[in-house]
């Protein structure tokens, strides 16, 4: 198990940026493919971005690509996502999850592949 912990969520104006930060604790970072998901009030949780324990390749859910960029520091045991050009349909708690895998490049892009979760941190797009 790993323990992940979100945190860099807040309100922002329409077209502002925001970075989240997963810091992950309780096992080695680098043996986990990471994940950021969100859920808007009243719908289902829904992928956003992957990242492979080689950082390559990394995947994104069609209505973020090119706004959204998701990275990790391994050294640090932590994951981020860049959040640019903010949309109100951005509105949302996000959450960090892992999954351990053998693979170095597996990107999960579905709920099922993870194991571990955070909390989640609430971000909120003001249009």
């Amino acid at each position: 198990q790993v323990q992940l912990v979100e945190s860099g969520g807040g309100l922002v104006q329409t077209g502002g940026s925001l970075r989240l930060s997963c810091a992950a604790s309780g096992r080695t970072f680098g043996d986990f493919a990471m994940g950021w998901f969100r859920q808007a009030p009243g719908k289902e949780r829904e992928f956003v971005a992957g990242i492979s324990r080689s950082a390559r390749p990394s995947y994104y859910a069609d209505s973020v690509k090119g706004r959204f960029t998701i990275s990790r520091d391994n050294a640090k045991n932590t994951v981020y996502l860049q959040m640019n050009s903010l949309k109100h349909e951005d509105t949302a708690v996000y959450y960090c999850a892992a999954a351990p895998r053998i693979s170095t490049t597996v990107v999960g892009t579905t709920t099922q592949f993870y194991d571990n979760w955070g909390q989640g941190t609430q971000v909120t797009v003001s249009s």
